[in-house]
Formats: structure tokens, C-alpha cells, sequence
């Protein structure tokens, strides 16, 4: 993938999970949703249009210290400016997780049959994907998600009558993104993920977008064992930072 493919990847990333507040620090775009979420509670850092990247990294340290919270950045490999990461560990920050952006080319295909889409979050969807993730993270993404922005498609797949799991997918920048991929704790190795992202990319594909991309922590072996069976590859990794 070229670097410019990578960046509207991020660049989509940010738009899919959309933070409670927002601001502008020089093109950064500074993030706040009262925990839960690292993204949501980050500063992203695909774009910068300023001279003084230190002003800008105390700018946001002013805002989340306005929020009583800790100050954490997300940079990536094409992060502006670059060195970032060098100024944020010279003041302190320690990096706390990674997670691989993966990306593929948009195959047009047809769902599964066992598949569905909706154009929210339907309750039986938000209680499979919520139950699967840790509690902290609950309130904020179910609120996270009444915000989605359109173009967007939320997908389950329905075994015996039940759902079993559940992707989301945003578009913008020529871009689909893939987001809250679950299943079961009682369902799984029954191919329901890889049966809605099948059904994500083919919706995908009527969409104006070329690529199809996802972030998945670093240490997740079985999930990036599932993405490189699709046709996924690896193209960049992300960072959060956090002040000590």
C-alpha cells in the first residue's frame, strides 16, 4: 500500500469512532469521551499544519488537564510531523499499546445468506458486540455508536435464530473501514466473523471506496490469523502514548 492509501485509511479511522468533544490543535485533532475508548480519548496526529509541534503537545495537555484526565497522543507511521514520538518520550509519555493497521483491496462479492445489515445499532447487535467487551469501555461505545456517520452499515450474522456477531463499517476518504468485529463467547470457530466481514465488504463494494482497512492490537494473533486469511495486509502500526 502507498503512503498516501495508509493515511486516508487513518484518516477514516478517525471519522468512524467519532469522540464526544473535539477541537483543532494545528491540524491535530484533539479527542475526549471520558474514558473507555483510547481513540476516543486521544489525539490523533495524521495531519499537522503547524510550525511548533512542543506548543501544540502543551495545547492538548492544557485541554485534557482541563478535563482531569491524563494526556495521551496516538501516532502512527506517517504521523506529521515526523519525530513525533521522539518529542512526546522526551517529555515523558511511555507508549501503553500498539495495534496494526490491515488493509486490502474491495473485491465485490455476495453476502452470506445467514447475514444481515441494518442502518443502526439494532439492540440484539449492541448486545452482542457489548457483551464482548471489557466494562469499561460499555457506556462510552454505546454512546459512541448512537453517533456513527454516514455512509455507514452495521452487519450480524444469525445462526439458529440467534446473533452470533456483528461488524460495522464507515466510509470516507475512498475508504471502508471495519469496526466493532465480535462474536459470542458461546459461537465462536463457527466462521461467524469471517461471514460479516464477508457481508461488510460486499456492501462495501457498492460504495465509493477502493480500500477496506481495520485496526487490530498488535498481540491478537487468532484475530490478524483470520484478517491475513481474507487478504488483509499489514500496512501500518499505531501507538497510544500516555504522560507518566
Amino acid at each position: 500500500m502507498t503512503m498516501d492509501e495508509i493515511v486516508r485509511m487513518e484518516r477514516c479511522h478517525v471519522k468512524a469512532w467519532p469522540a464526544f468533544e473535539t477541537r483543532d490543535i494545528q491540524g491535530w485533532h484533539w479527542r475526549y469521551s471520558g474514558g473507555g475508548s483510547q481513540r476516543a480519548n486521544s489525539v490523533s496526529t495524521v495531519d499537522f499544519i503547524g510550525d511548533d509541534p512542543v506548543a501544540a503537545v502543551e495545547a492538548a495537555e492544557t485541554l485534557y488537564r482541563a478535563k482531569n484526565t491524563v494526556a495521551r497522543f496516538q501516532t502512527f507511521d506517517h504521523t506529521q510531523p515526523a519525530g513525533l514520538d521522539n518529542v512526546l518520550q522526551a517529555r515523558g509519555y511511555r507508549e501503553t499499546e500498539s495495534t496494526i493497521t490491515m488493509l486490502k483491496r474491495i473485491v465485490a462479492g455476495t453476502a452470506p445468506s445467514d447475514t444481515e445489515r441494518y442502518n443502526r445499532a439494532e439492540p440484539e447487535w449492541q448486545q452482542v458486540y457489548l457483551g464482548e467487551i471489557t466494562e469499561n469501555r460499555r457506556a462510552v461505545n454505546m454512546r459512541i455508536l448512537e453517533n456513527i456517520p454516514w455512509p455507514r452499515a452495521f452487519f450480524g450474522c444469525r445462526r439458529d435464530g440467534w446473533l452470533i456477531s456483528t461488524a460495522l463499517s464507515v466510509t470516507g476518504f475512498g475508504c471502508a473501514v471495519v469496526e466493532c468485529v465480535a462474536t459470542r463467547a458461546d459461537s465462536r470457530r463457527q466462521g461467524g466473523a469471517d461471514a460479516v466481514l464477508r457481508a461488510l465488504e460486499a456492501w462495501a463494494a457498492t460504495q465509493d471506496a477502493d480500500l477496506l482497512g481495520l485496526q487490530v492490537v498488535a498481540t491478537n494473533a487468532p484475530a490478524i490469523a483470520l484478517y491475513e486469511r481474507l487478504g488483509y495486509v499489514a500496512g501500518a502500526r499505531n501507538r497510544f502514548w500516555v504522560k507518566s
